[in-house]
């Protein structure tokens, strides 16, 4: 969840209105991720007397850069009734927008009209809290999709799952947040799942990490401390040819690099620094590939999410980790173990405790969009979720140039 206030200076016809921005991933079965979700909620301060909600919400809509946060993906927006009328202008996402469209809306005796004549312009069409047995079953054929929440129980799941692939249309779980609901979305052929892309409750899969996995493990303790040692550092990226190849891939990469060519590792530490190597490390930890660049932009949007909160670059370490250790499915004490960090980082990563726990906490519930959790952190939802959507914006091109490095 994203929170924005519109502010007079940046247009008076919006001032008072705060916006929260909900993004979530859709992915399919294997965990690649389809498309992202992108929702407006709006609060009005007291004694706000402007625009009507539905007016604002398309605003704010047409105000967001949607390629900076759902990248060449599917958007799927939650259409607003100017939208779904034909009276407003649709957002514009590069890789195809997909309108969601209320129940209420779907309940009107005009909706079938409208519908038509959205899907002839081209725009995708999906609906929210379908209910079979009703009117909205002959309009099903109509969407592109069709979301089913699973907070509803699976006994009305299983319901609507059958009744939307009777009419062949693909089904989109909603609120999948456990291995137990992905398992149950496996189990009944849902095509797509939305929800954290990272699972809390996954559990642990023990392993051995492999000579590499060590160097980068290695490398991150190097990367970590206040006082990095780059003749160490130059040392371990050169013990690992392909530590090599992508470190100079990287800082010649058109994102990074200058007008001359760099040709030693230790030019390559001493340009790109800490931080920068701290992430490519941990994209050749999980293996950086045009499959994984959403799990990359998730990490990314999490580490500097946690250092943008904390103020301290000790906070991407901590964030950096935490997402590396759910990607991997392995334990977190494992892994912080393994990295040789420091107690204050080990402690944020393992119990959310000390100065940096409360944070990582933070970020993770934001990702679920659970305010409640957010709240009990201590910390502002509104400055979470403000640091997150910078976070996300920002992350993008590196996860696509760490991705550049490896082929």
């Amino acid at each position: 969840m994203t929170h924005l206030w519109f502010e007079p200076e940046m247009s008076g016809r919006l001032a008072g209105i705060g916006v929260d921005v909900h993004r979530q991933p859709v992915l399919r079965p294997d965990r690649s991720v389809y498309g992202y979700t992108v929702d407006v909620r709006l609060r009005a301060q007291p004694g706000y007397r402007g625009q009507p909600f539905n007016d604002v919400a398309h605003s704010a809509y047409l105000a967001l850069d949607l390629s900076a946060l759902v990248g060449a993906n599917v958007a799927f927006v939650s259409g607003t009734t100017g939208m779904l009328l034909g009276d407003l202008t649709l957002p514009y996402a590069p890789g195809g927008l997909v309108l969601e469209v209320p129940g209420s809306f779907a309940n009107r005796a005009d909706a079938a009209s409208h519908l038509r004549r959205l899907r002839a312009t081209g725009v995708g069409l999906s609906l929210a809290e379908y209910t079979p047995g009703g009117c909205q079953d002959d309009l099903v054929p109509l969407f592109d999709f069709v979301k089913v929440d699973l907070v509803r129980g699976p006994h009305f799941a299983e319901l609507c799952i059958g009744s939307v692939r009777e009419r062949n249309v693909q089904v989109i779980a909603e609120r999948v947040d456990t291995e137990g609901a992905a398992q149950f979305c496996l189990d009944h052929g849902v095509d797509l799942l939305q929800g954290p892309l990272f699972q809390r409750d996954a559990t642990p899969i023990p392993r051995d990490f492999t000579v590499s996995e060590i160097q980068c493990l290695q490398l991150t303790s190097l990367l970590s401390t206040n006082d990095v040692n780059q003749d160490r550092v130059v040392d371990v990226i050169c013990s690992d040819p392909e530590l090599v190849i992508r470190v100079l891939r990287l800082v010649n990469s058109s994102a990074y690099g200058g007008r001359s060519r760099v040709d030693t590792v230790r030019r390559a530490v001493v340009l790109l620094g800490p931080r920068l190597l701290l992430s490519l490390t941990m994209a050749s930890l999980v293996g950086a590939s045009d499959h994984t660049i959403a799990g990359l932009w998730y990490m990314l949007s999490r580490a500097v999410a946690c250092r943008t909160l904390a103020r301290d670059e000790t906070g991407y370490t901590v964030g950096l980790l935490s997402a590396v250790a759910a990607q991997l499915r392995v334990s977190p004490a494992d892994l912080v173990a393994r990295a040789g960090v420091s107690a204050e980082v080990g402690d944020a990563v393992v119990m959310l405790s000390g100065r940096f726990g409360p944070i990582l906490a933070a970020v993770l519930a934001h990702e679920e969009n659970d305010l409640a959790g957010v709240e009990a952190t201590g910390l502002a939802p509104s400055d979470v979720a403000e640091a997150y959507l910078d976070a996300v914006a920002y992350s993008l091109g590196t996860a696509a140039a760490l991705v550049d490095s490896r082929n």
